[in-house]
């Protein structure tokens, strides 16, 4: 048996449509996974890609998560053996002026709904004694950051919470990890990079001297889906090119 593949495995990727979990949901199919590739808008182009890597059918499936409760019923109706929670939302404001609304708002997507996401996973997983699921946390789960208050306290969260779902789940053969992303080349950093002198300053103190690729993440949650993991528990894996380690 190959401890990399993920024959014969289902996956539910969160917030698939673009960047980040647009690159897991492709990475998955090619590593052998069906997938549904789940966003609050259509994952047509994800689902193109998944199909120049995959013969394997997969699917799109509308999940808003502004509703924290969006996908409580999902896990019933069809078996699923690996969860990627990649949806997320960031608002930025400075504290002294941040909006209760921008903050409930981020919350609600980033932290209560994974958890409860995680939770209806586990409910079904449990039961079958076998189960990954891959939250996607950030530096800032580590950093305080600027100007993203309710961003930074929801990814510290995720980290937090994972955790403790590896403490309560690990002995039930439920895996529960995640991966802080580093400063990586998706529409969300476009801005950022366009700029030649916050750029430099960020390359200046990646030690792999360049910006991540969605696939480097893409990569690392295949991984941590699959056997070659299975004593890899309540772990947050920073894929950074070293950005922490400065």
């Amino acid at each position: 048996m190959n401890p990399f593949s993920l024959e014969g495995q289902t996956a539910l990727v969160t917030g698939a449509n673009t960047g980040i979990g647009q690159a897991i949901a492709v990475a998955m199919a090619q590593a052998g996974a069906q997938v549904i590739a789940a966003g609050r808008r259509d994952c047509d182009e994800t689902l193109a890609l998944m199909g120049q890597v995959s013969e394997k059918a997969g699917r799109g499936l509308r999940l808003d998560f502004s509703d924290p409760m969006a996908a409580r019923d999902v896990f019933a109706s069809e078996r699923i053996d690996i969860l990627v929670n990649n949806a997320g939302i960031i608002r930025r404001a400075d504290a002294v002026e941040f909006s209760e609304a921008d903050w409930d708002e981020v919350m609600d997507t980033n932290l209560k709904a994974l958890f409860f996401t995680c939770q209806a996973f586990a409910k079904a997983a449990l039961p079958r004694g076998r189960g990954k699921i891959v939250n996607i946390a950030s530096l800032l789960s580590f950093q305080g950051g600027i100007r993203v208050p309710s961003y930074t306290a929801s990814k510290h969260g995720v980290a937090g919470l994972t955790k403790l779902m590896a403490n309560e789940w690990a002995a039930s053969g439920l895996n529960v990890n995640a991966i802080a992303p580093g400063y990586i080349e998706t529409n969300n950093t476009s801005a950022l990079r366009a700029d030649p002198d916050r750029s430099r300053a960020i390359l200046d103190r990646i030690p792999a001297g360049r910006w991540g690729r969605a696939e480097d993440i893409g990569q690392t949650a295949v991984f941590l889906s699959a056997p070659a993991s299975d004593y890899i528990n309540g772990a947050v894996l920073n894929v950074d090119g070293g950005w922490l380690a400065r």
